[in-house]
């Protein structure tokens, strides 16, 4: 089994529940949603990007380090992810995928985080698989597409907001207010681009 991918590297998770735990990140090439404010727009043609076999990828992953796999994009579940998460969960990985849920989930992953776009509609089934919803705050009207997101989801799931990397500084004072008037949203912040990690 291969797949296409752009990169491969261990780190810290920057955003979300698991914020600055260290992790081996495998990002997967290919995305059929385009955002125009994509901060790796190189992954979005998977032609463009080596095809490597799983069997590499797992032991890459092992020798990382770490125990958390996060699997990434591009769009990841534009593959067939069930043979990956199989053989990462064999050697006894933690395994994590984000994605705007645009496609079929396949694999068992330990931690959706969810993070739907505007720019194609996501599948109603990630509102309830996902354990984190991550709304990307691009302009002051997601806020409010963000709390008709939120309605949909299951009572589990935990939320952010996180402003769009170059919108920050006037994203981030709006998003402030309106998680501490909503008081189940969080804020979320890109902190390895803080760090000036990858």
């Amino acid at each position: 089994m291969k797949y296409p991918v752009m990169e491969t590297f261990t780190s810290i998770q920057g955003e979300g529940v698991y914020t600055g735990v260290p992790s081996f990140f495998i990002r997967l090439a290919g995305c059929d949603v385009g955002c125009v404010w994509c901060d790796v727009k190189e992954s979005w043609d998977k032609e463009k990007h080596p095809l490597v076999s799983l069997d590499t990828l797992v032991e890459e992953a092992v020798g990382s380090g770490v125990k958390v796999v996060i699997v990434t994009g591009g769009e990841p579940t534009m593959h067939d992810l069930s043979p990956m998460t199989e053989a990462l969960r064999n050697v006894g990985m933690r395994i994590h995928l984000e994605t705007s849920g645009t496609q079929k989930l396949t694999g068992l992953f330990d931690w959706i985080t969810f993070s739907p776009k505007k720019f194609k509609a996501p599948l109603e089934e990630y509102f309830q698989l996902a354990n984190e919803l991550k709304v990307v705050i691009n302009h002051k009207s997601d806020i409010e597409w963000s709390h008709e997101l939120s309605a949909r989801m299951n009572e589990h799931a935990q939320w952010f907001m996180q402003p769009e990397w170059d919108k920050r500084e006037v994203m981030l004072p709006l998003i402030f207010d309106w998680v501490l008037k909503n008081p189940h949203w969080r804020v979320g912040l890109q902190i390895h681009k803080y760090m000036g990690v990858e």
